[in-house]
């Protein structure tokens, strides 16, 4: 069962101004000599038609689905690692060839469709600073987190080609499921903030800066804060002062937000929010980003989701549904198509190495 109206902090998808359905180019520095090579292999784990997917490759996906599942504080023992990554594998192999057989205009859709994503998700953080520590987090790049969501919209966009026909997600099944899930669609309290960031990170090197220009900062924020709580009109003060660029130009205006929506980072930011009343401006708010000031513009109610409005996610879990029923037959069909090869995991080393091990096991992808 999902929880439609409730999605990950971070589903990242990123995307630039424009798409090339290619790999990106390596960064600088991460191009292996021949030296490294030999000392570092990087052997190739599973090949077909038209694809090769290596080691690295499979680490780097099993990095994320980890970092994904310690953000839920949920934990991958070393037992549980082969099966995992051998789901994993099993996703990136059918990601490959949905994806060599997505037509132009498919193509095109999904990239836009990744370009929305990652704006949406730049929107929604509180700060660039924010945005740019939680794309840290994941331990890739922006071309290649590009890449990856390119590689699995189009992947999905062809199995739904092929596997769910037009009218297999009826009206009537949508209403259905609504009605038979009302616990589904409730929206819980939010709040809709206003916000001043003056920030300590240092732009050139992204690092905190030195204690004389935080204590700088601090006064600054502190006499901003004395602004604003004095009847100052907190939007002039937010385009004037905050280093927040995605917010500044409307007023510091942050989307509305549940407890549990905002990162562990940031929060602090959460608990001051809710104990405002509104049009109440907070004390100083510190983080590792800089210190807050915000201001509660609304309280909203708990309310429930319409079903027009709840009809497109619905139908969006339906379909996977559909997909995942077929999954079984269809898999082998495409991979002898396609004259897929895997090797051993187990011979085939981690570039990294294997996580800590943890108390408690999760399933794996696919799995309940």
């Amino acid at each position: 069962m999902i929880i439609p109206f409730t999605p990950p902090r971070l589903a990242l998808a990123a995307a630039l101004a424009f798409c090339v359905f290619q790999a990106p180019p390596p960064a600088s520095g991460q191009v292996k000599s021949n030296v490294l090579d030999s000392l570092f292999p990087d052997p190739v784990v599973a090949q077909g038609k038209g694809f090769e997917i290596k080691r690295s490759a499979l680490d780097d996906a099993f990095f994320t689905y980890q970092t994904e599942m310690k953000r839920m504080q949920r934990y991958v023992p070393d037992a549980a690692r082969p099966q995992v990554e051998s789901n994993i594998l099993d996703q990136l192999i059918v990601d490959k060839i949905e994806a060599q057989k997505a037509t132009d205009e498919e193509k095109a859709a999904a990239c836009d469709q990744v370009s929305k994503s990652i704006e949406q998700f730049r929107k929604s953080a509180p700060s660039e600073a924010a945005f740019q520590a939680e794309l840290k987090a994941t331990g890739a790049t922006l071309d290649q987190l590009q890449a990856r969501g390119l590689e699995k919209q189009l992947g999905r966009t062809v199995l739904i080609r092929e596997l769910v026909s037009s009218n297999a997600i009826s009206d009537d099944a949508i209403k259905k499921f609504y009605d038979a899930n009302p616990e589904q669609f409730v929206i819980p309290e939010r709040v809709r903030i206003a916000q001043i960031l003056i920030s300590i990170i240092d732009p050139a090197t992204k690092n905190t800066f030195p204690d004389p220009q935080k204590a700088a900062k601090q006064k600054l924020a502190r006499e901003v804060l004395a602004q604003a709580t004095n009847s100052g009109d907190f939007a002039k003060l937010a385009k004037e002062y905050s280093d927040d660029a995605s917010t500044k130009e409307t007023g510091g205006e942050y989307p509305p937000f549940a407890r549990g929506m905002i990162s562990r980072e940031l929060e602090p930011i959460e608990a001051a929010a809710f104990t405002l009343r509104t049009n109440q401006v907070s004390d100083l708010v510190e983080t590792k980003f800089g210190y807050h000031i915000l201001k509660l513009l609304e309280k909203l109610p708990p309310s429930t989701v319409a079903l027009t409005n709840a009809s497109p996610k619905i139908k969006e879990y339906l379909t996977d549904t559909e997909i995942s029923k077929q999954l079984p037959s269809y898999v082998p069909k495409i991979e002898a198509e396609y004259e897929v090869k895997t090797v051993d995991l187990a011979s085939a080393t981690p570039l990294l190495a294997p996580p800590a091990p943890r108390p408690a096991a999760v399933p794996s992808p696919g799995q309940k």
